[in-house]
């Protein structure tokens, strides 16, 4: 049996254990005297069946996958984990994806076990940081395990809050790196919202970790119940008791609410057609409109109203879009505060807020009014009255004290804690807030609006997938307070509610890896491991995991056609000799005169033109004639300024002669077999640069395999007609040809080759879709390797690699350039925290527009030296076949120029126009950038200049943290 089949014969049997005994929620005995047993008698609420089975395998030694859905408790089973290590005298580290989230479990867990045995460690904060129990940021453990930090000594569990986290695009490969990179006895409890292919990736942990269990519940603690908002009146979105507010899922399709369909069909009456479906200036509609897909309503409407510059609000025809004064209070009234209402954008939460005051809407009384004033005065009072000014922290206070938020990443963390302690203590009634509270810290409501069902991906406008939409309704009902939750979808023009019912019946989440090997992790690995063994492990992860499933179909096609292979080639038996032998002879005669055709029929010119346009310097050919015939080295593509705009290339023959080649000497195309790297200061008028050059090429041509070169024109042409010749002598040698029996053998023969190729064509889509996380690694071993960051040798890293280990950025090799090439050197602190902003900031979409520019000639000076070793590195790596990295963004250089030199929060704010906790963010993320260059420089000025930027820019609402209090 093969390896890939032993592999899923493992995960087959690995599921059928899984199902007999986790998707039974019977009653769960706990055993006397146990772990558990003392566990719970702390609570004064029973556990559930779940709960209590994830936590007897944890207490009997497997690491566990809980997957459960929001609010449904899973994070008992990390703390049980917890009290686990607390009661054997080991670690336990609890890690989280966010900040927020480790402040607040800190708080929990201190609260419980004691502050002198919980300690914390995030990017700026470290409390107790050798306490048994220390609850980190994942990217805090991940850089303990590279540098085989002594904090992890007798660390016996690992509780990973969050885990789906790991499909995010920018920050998942993180928690890989983690799951790997652990030693083999530490017990991992990964803890993940309900996803659709749980079962897959507790494979993966299983294969990686050994003896880990799945532990799934799909039942919501709180039904939740759905509902659209149309006008003043809330519908049931179903007939019936909607799919979510079930135990089990439905065999049947829910009906939707025929209500609703009269209302979609009244509004169609009412509503012309060509308000519904967009037109070019042709005058005909289109059929894709680029503003999501309108079968959610509001799109289509949208771009058409955008288009005549006026607001949805003021449309004729019946208004049944509630506006969000409406909405509050027709929630209000049904008792459905307090809620949280998804607005898929920073400004239109902050513009609902100011329409809510506006309007006079008030949802507190005097005592919650007053209650709430404490709770800002408490996060906010150490900020100076400047700041909060410039935050406009009468605004926020006025909402706050009337019941009213709203909640998103451009908000100040200390304002956003003022909006989580009131929401949590039932004072906030209605929070605005963007989706990434969805995947955030814990703070559940009664109910979840969704304003639309389309949001802004960064590109274009797309409809919410089930998966998003289970997300975010996820929030509704609070376990303990709430006998149900509510999901309530706001009336769209042209909105069908069968599309909106399908949404939310389906519960699709799948867990897509998101991993890729980065310069930074590859110097680690091989500096831990070696490349061999890193190598390894890579192909390990979840990444690969995942993309080796979708090969199992391709190898089953193959093995069925191997065995058909098989039976043909019996009945082309021939007891004259080997008749394979001789059916191969005829294929090979076949193509050969296929291919012959097929060459004379090509327009040979126009061919060997387009050969010409795409070489690229470093392109290794061969030449089909002239005087240069033979193999060369493109040293410039020569595109540009060729007679008639015929490419014109400059190479290196292999007669070490560096000449221009014209299209003459390419009478048939060229192909391009290998690469050769051409320095980036080569001088062709230099003879010490031609010889240099020349040895180079000599010695990488010397390691191609002579047979790469593709032959074309006359000369393959008579040596195809001669080997056919050939073969076709052979074929009247061969007993089988004498045959009576031969074209019958034949026909076999044939379809069993046919199968042959498909099976081969089938295995090299199958090796090209796997080890693809490998290749990467090879090829960044490659990069590394020839800039000088790792040697020849299996565990080799050189110094500067060592260096480049300490970067953890995006661009982290070209950053690591920069240090070697001095670019920073001589730059003041703040010039250094303008330049260097540029290699962590990423412009949002929205911020598009407005003109970025370094603050003075110094840091210009520097980030043109930056953006020429981004090109230099760019270059490199197009080399190698790597897709290039991130262009380097100044659109934070002046903002962050202008904190590190002092000046005041108002006027940074008013000169960058970013909100204010995008400034902050930003601000952090500068400082932690200076604080990895710091300790990749070594000692000198470049490490004390990086240290008083950090000391300058850490002041006020940056350094200023409630949860540090």
């Amino acid at each position: 049996m093969t390896m890939m089949a032993m592999a899923i014969d493992r995960r087959k049997s690995r599921g059928h254990r899984l199902l007999s005994w986790v998707m039974t929620e019977n009653e769960f005995t706990i055993a006397p005297g146990s772990l558990l047993e003392q566990f719970t008698a702390g609570y004064d609420f029973p556990l559930d069946d779940y709960q209590l089975q994830a936590c007897a395998r944890i207490e009997e030694g497997a690491g566990v996958l809980v997957a459960a859905p929001t609010g449904a408790g899973k994070t008992v089973v990390g703390e049980f984990a917890v009290f686990c290590a607390l009661a054997t005298g080991k670690k336990c580290f609890y890690t989280t994806p966010i900040k927020a989230l480790s402040n607040q479990k800190f708080h929990d867990l201190a609260e419980r076990h004691g502050a002198d045995r919980v300690g914390l460690l995030t990017g700026d904060s470290s409390v107790n940081s050798e306490g048994q129990v220390v609850v980190m940021t994942t990217e805090v453990l991940r850089n303990m395990i590279y540098a085989n930090s002594t904090t992890l000594d007798n660390l016996g569990y690992v509780v990973m809050d969050e885990v789906h986290y790991l499909a995010d695009r920018f920050r998942g490969a993180v928690w890989e790196e983690v799951i790997i990179g652990l030693a083999p006895s530490v017990q991992l409890v990964s803890l993940s919202a309900t996803v659709s292919n749980t079962e897959e990736f507790g494979d993966w942990l299983d294969e990686v970790r050994g003896n880990v269990k799945v532990v799934i519940s799909e039942r919501r603690p709180v039904p939740l119940y759905q509902h659209v908002m149309a006008n003043k009146q809330i519908h049931d979105l179903f007939e019936g008791v909607a799919p979510t507010a079930s135990e089990t899922p439905s065999e049947r399709a829910a009906r939707v609410n025929p209500e609703l369909l009269k209302l979609a069909r009244s509004e169609t009456k009412d509503v012309r057609d060509d308000s519904r479906r967009p037109r070019g200036r042709s005058g005909k509609g289109k059929k894709n409109v680029a503003y999501g897909s309108g079968q959610f309503g509001g799109a289509a409407k949208a771009h058409l109203e955008r288009q005549r510059g006026r607001d949805s609000r003021d449309d004729r025809g019946p208004r049944l879009t509630p506006s969000r004064a409406v909405m509050t209070t027709q929630l209000q009234r049904a008792r459905l505060l307090p809620a949280i209402c998804f607005v898929f954008s920073r400004q239109g939460c902050d513009g609902a807020v100011r329409q809510l005051l506006a309007s006079g809407v008030n949802l507190t009384s005097d005592e919650e009014a007053t209650r709430l004033i404490g709770i800002a005065q408490k996060h906010l009072g150490g900020m100076t009255s400047a700041d909060l000014r410039a935050l406009d922290h009468d605004i926020f206070l006025e909402a706050l004290s009337r019941g009213i938020a709203s909640h998103h990443a451009g908000l100040l963390p200390a304002f956003k804690a003022v909006v989580e302690e009131g929401f949590a203590a039932g004072l906030i009634k209605i929070v605005f807030a963007t989706e990434t509270l969805a995947l955030g810290i814990n703070m559940p409501a009664r109910t979840v609006v969704l304003e639309k069902l389309v949001k802004y991906n960064g590109e274009s406008h797309v409809d919410i997938t089930p998966g998003e939409y289970t997300q975010l309704t996820g929030r509704a009902g609070r376990r303990g307070i709430d006998v149900e939750g509510h999901a309530v979808v706001l009336w769209q023009p042209g909105m069908d509610p069968r599309a909106v019912a399908g949404l939310a019946s389906r519960r699709t989440y799948p867990l897509k890896s998101s991993f890729s090997p980065t310069y930074n992790m590859t110097v680690n690995l091989v500096g831990r491991v070696g490349r061999e063994r890193a190598r390894g492990l890579l192909e390990q992860s979840f990444a690969q995991f995942q993309t080796d499933a979708s090969v199992v179909n391709l190898a089953t096609v193959a093995a069925r056609n191997q065995r058909e292979i098989d039976d043909y080639l019996k009945a082309a038996h021939c007891d004259r000799g080997d008749f394979t032998e001789y059916a191969q002879l005829r294929e090979e005669v076949r193509e050969l005169e296929a291919q012959q055709a097929r060459l004379r029929k090509q327009d040979k010119r126009a061919e060997a033109l387009n050969s010409l346009m795409t070489l690229e310097p470093g392109d290794i050919i061969h030449v089909p004639a002239g005087r240069h015939q033979g193999w060369a080295a493109v040293i410039d593509a020569g595109r540009h300024g060729g007679r008639g705009g015929e490419p014109h290339p400059m190479v290196v023959t292999e007669d070490r002669e560096v000449v221009r080649l014209t299209t003459s000497d390419f009478p048939t195309p060229t192909q391009v077999v290998g690469k050769l790297r051409i320095p980036r200061k080569f001088d062709p008028r230099q003879a010490a640069s031609r010889r240099n050059l020349a040895a180079s090429f000599v010695d990488k041509l010397h390691a191609l395999n002579p047979q790469a070169a593709i032959l074309h024109g006359p000369r393959a042409d008579a040596e195809m007609t001669a080997r056919i010749s050939e073969l076709r002598r052979e074929l009247k040698r061969h007993p089988c040809h004498e045959c009576p029996d031969r074209e019958t053998h034949a026909r076999f023969a044939e379809r069993a080759m046919r199968l042959d190729r498909d099976r081969q064509q089938a295995r090299a889509r199958a090796e090209a879709r796997s080890n693809t996380i490998a290749k990467r690694f090879d090829k960044l071993c490659l990069v590394l390797e020839s800039m000088g960051y790792l040697g020849s040798e299996d565990h080799e890293v050189t110094d500067a690699g060592r260096m480049l280990a300490r970067l953890y950025s995006e661009l982290d090799l070209v950053t690591a350039e920069c240090i070697r090439d001095g670019v920073f050197d001589g730059l003041d602190a703040p010039q250094l925290a303008a330049v260097l902003s540029s290699l962590v900031y990423e412009t949002r979409r929205v911020e598009q527009g407005r003109m970025a520019r370094m603050p003075d000639r110094a840091t210009e000076a520097a980030q043109h030296e930056v953006r020429a070793t981004w090109r230099r590195v760019s270059i490199v790596e197009r080399d190698f076949r790597l897709e290039r990295s991130t262009e380097p963004d100044i659109g934070f250089a002046e903002a962050a120029f202008a904190w590190a030199s002092g000046e005041p929060l108002a006027r940074v704010l008013g000169q960058c126009g970013l909100p204010a906790g995008d400034f902050v963010r930003w601000v952090r993320q500068v400082i932690d950038m200076l604080g990895q260059v710091a300790a990749a420089a070594g000692p000198g000025d470049l490490r004390r200049t990086s240290r008083e930027a950090v000391t300058a820019m850490r002041r006020g609402v940056v350094e200023f943290d409630p949860d540090e209090d």
